[in-house]
């Protein structure tokens, strides 16, 4: 199913995440996104710590990000994280990154995937992770 919930959240570079060039180091981005995932299904109406509580993990199995320009230090990004399909046992994210002046850092794309706790075998979303995104949701 087709869905479109957007979420965005607000990060400052800090100094120890810059490289020797001055720039934000590449690897802290996919801790940015994820920052920006887990608040955005928090915002939706569900933690990661209560998903877990339900027996249910979502590793993430695909990862992709596309830089455009760099971040520096004390930089204001915005993280949008948006929901854009749930297919099954997979749940598709995608990102973007702007700083203060609305310049477009990087996008990504992430696939996550609902795990059974006790089996870790590839499960169907749950009734009502499915509820929480109805409202998103269209044909």
């Amino acid at each position: 199913m087709k869905v479109h919930y957007s979420h965005a959240i607000q990060l400052r570079v800090r100094y120890s995440e810059t490289d020797q060039m001055g720039f934000c180091y590449y690897g802290n981005y996919a801790h940015y996104f994820e920052v920006g995932r887990v608040e955005a299904m928090r915002k939706l109406g569900i933690s990661y710590k209560e998903l877990e509580e339900k027996g249910i993990f979502m590793p993430v199995s695909e990862f992709s990000v596309t830089y455009k320009s760099p971040a520096y230090y004390d930089d204001e990004l915005t993280v949008t994280s948006k929901i854009t399909e749930l297919k099954g046992a997979r749940l598709f994210f995608e990102y973007s990154i702007h700083n203060q002046l609305e310049k477009l850092i990087c996008t990504a794309k992430t696939t996550l995937v609902f795990l059974d706790k006790t089996s870790m075998r590839p499960v169907s979303a749950p009734d009502f992770f499915d509820t929480l995104l109805h409202p998103y949701t269209h044909d």
